[in-house]
């Protein structure tokens, strides 16, 4: 239950490398550090994004699609040639809930990145 409740009843969804829903697990990518920061910074329209600091691997967004939300990504080298990215994604649902709107759109993130690098697995 408490699974249903923090997948589909809440307005916040975020990866980490040992979440306990597998779509959202820190995906790798055998890419440098560069590649995959552009790729992500691709995700979104320019106007939209907030800051973005390379040095620091994070970006930040104010998404516009059929709801708002707040998107911070974090890219981080973890050694040549193996990145990983997380997203963080809070919806301006206007209510404490976006059935799983959130959660869906890291999952549609990550689907395009996946299609763009090669996905290697966490050592």
């Amino acid at each position: 239950m408490k699974a249903f409740i923090s997948k589909y009843l809440s307005n916040h969804s975020e990866t980490d490398e040992k979440h306990k829903d597998s779509q959202l697990v820190t995906h790798y990518y055998k890419a440098k550090h560069g590649d995959i920061f552009q790729g992500v910074e691709g995700l979104f329209d320019p106007s939209n994004i907030v800051a973005a600091s390379k040095e620091r691997g994070e970006i930040t967004v104010r998404y516009k699609g059929k709801r708002r939300a707040f998107v911070v990504a974090t890219v981080i080298m973890v050694r040549p040639f193996r990145t990983a990215v997380d997203f963080s994604v809070t919806t301006d649902s206007g209510g404490p809930v976006d059935f799983g709107y959130s959660r869906n759109l890291i999952i549609d993130f990550y689907k395009q990145l996946d299609s763009e690098f090669t996905v290697i697995d966490p050592d």
